[in-house]
């Protein structure tokens, strides 16, 4: 999870660091050319002024003299307000009026003052002077009267920019350390809640106890992740749970048939000095016994089975599956079985399940109803309850008493007037489970006249609990 963290923060970092740089760069590029343009524009500004000036008047360079501090001349009103250093020549570029600083005079400079064309113009973009760089620009007179140079430093502008340079690189690094620093503290805020998540996990797969709570916060994708992990603990808690009560369930249930198994096969040893009536009834009594073991096995089999059957879910015609139940049921049997059919009973499930929970509740009516006068119904009601689908066996057994409607679908539950009957105990607790995984819910409920009525819903939410009426 630090690895997670670590990226969270250089990712934050370098994301900000590169809008930083991009933001700077751009600002002080545009900064800098505004000012560099400025300056340019001064400048040229200036110069074009001296020469309109020249050239509607026929000045000598005293008139450009600044060594008197209160003259007013022709320049003071154009190089004054711009901050220009200026330099005046004499005939054949001799200076008359030395600048400040004093400006290089070049030969290009010293034509200009013998030029005979006032306002001609010789410039220089890059003079070093006393260490700093000026733009120089040189205007005749005309006439060969001389010329006025005019300067404008620009290193100065250049320090400053450089300064401003070096101001921004250090915003930037202030930046970068910033996002940096606050990526780590969300990213830490962004993970703390899978930091648990995690230790959860860990101390799942360490200690192997499903019931750890998983701590859960908020509603973003984080908190959904951690609901789905605590419900997915929860099942497997349930699961676990009843995995270890069906396991209880059914080494408690086997005992008594083993324990028969053991007993008679120790009689087996002695077999010939039984009378011949106890020998048919210690073979009949291992033959129950076995098919019991049997049916006991395979319901278990079916049973742990449960959800996890892989069969597809397709459509099913339960009234179809009624008929071939009671089919079987009748060869089987020989019992009178009523099959009736009303309304859409079409229901998406597996039909394997479907076939056995039927055949269950038929099975355990054939076996309690041991009359046999009268003949056992099996009712498929489509459209119950908003849609769902009903099956439901009438017989007319002993019936059940008021407690036993409560419990006759848990595992291993056996009325206390079946205990003498064969059977496992697990024939409607598979009818529950195959109810509820098609969601529906088994129910039962007496008969009127004598017998019960056992049966499952499936298609709909399960509405109905055990003990529901018809």
């Amino acid at each position: 999870m630090s690895s997670l963290r670590a990226t969270f923060t250089l990712s934050f970092a370098a994301v900000a660091a590169a809008v930083t740089v991009l933001v700077g760069f751009l600002s002080y590029d545009a900064a800098a050319r505004l000012v560099r343009v400025d300056q340019q524009t001064v400048f040229a500004g200036v110069v074009q002024d001296l020469r309109g000036e020249v050239r509607e008047q026929a000045l000598e360079p005293e008139d450009f003299a600044q060594s008197d501090p209160g003259h007013a001349g022709a320049l003071d009103k154009i190089v004054r307000p711009s901050r220009t250093d200026v330099q005046v020549l004499g005939p054949g570029g001799a200076v008359v009026d030395r600048g400040h600083p004093p400006l290089p005079v070049a030969a290009v400079d010293r034509q200009a003052a013998d030029a005979s064309a006032a306002g001609t113009l010789a410039e220089h973009k890059e003079v070093e002077v006393g260490g700093n760089w000026y733009r120089v620009a040189t205007v005749a007179l005309g006439d060969g009267r001389g010329a006025v140079q005019v300067a404008q430093e620009f290193s100065d502008t250049e320090d400053l920019l450089n300064e401003l340079q070096q101001r921004t690189v250090l915003l930037v690094a202030a930046v970068v350390i910033a996002s940096g620093l606050f990526g780590w503290w969300l990213a830490r805020r962004i993970t703390r809640r899978l930091v648990r998540l995690a230790g959860a996990a860990e101390d799942v797969a360490r200690t192997g106890r499903l019931g750890i709570q998983v701590p859960v916060a908020g509603y973003d994708e984080v908190a959904r992740l951690g609901r789905s992990f605590d419900r997915m603990l929860g099942r497997l808690a349930q699961s676990e749970e009843d995995q270890r009560r069906l396991v209880q369930d059914a080494g408690h249930e086997l005992r008594t048939p083993l324990t028969s198994l053991r007993t008679n096969i120790s009689m087996l040893r002695r077999i010939d000095e039984l009378p011949p009536a106890a020998r048919e009834e210690l073979v009949a009594d291992l033959a129950l016994e076995s098919r019991e073991l049997t049916d006991l096995v395979n319901e278990l089999v079916a049973l742990a089975a449960g959800r996890s059957d892989t069969e597809p879910v397709r459509r099913v015609d339960l009234g179809e599956v009624a008929e071939d139940v009671a089919v079987v049921a009748r060869r089987r049997s020989g019992r009178d079985i009523v099959v009736r059919v009303s309304g859409d009973v079409g229901v998406d499930g597996r039909p394997t399940a479907l076939q056995r929970a039927v055949s269950n509740l038929v099975e355990n009516a054939v076996k309690f109803d041991r009359g046999g006068a009268a003949a056992i119904e099996v009712v498929v009601v489509g459209g119950v309850g908003g849609g769902d689908v009903r099956v439901e066996v009438l017989d007319r057994g002993p019936g059940l008493a008021e407690g036993d409607l409560e419990r006759v679908f848990d595992r291993f539950y056996r009325a206390a007037d079946a205990r003498s009957l064969p059977g496992s105990g697990l024939g409607l607790s598979i009818v529950r489970e195959v109810a509820v995984g098609h969601g529906g819910a088994p129910f039962a409920r007496r008969r009127d006249g004598g017998g019960v009525v056992i049966g499952f819903t499936v298609g709909g939410e399960g509405r109905e609990g055990a003990g529901g009426g018809g």
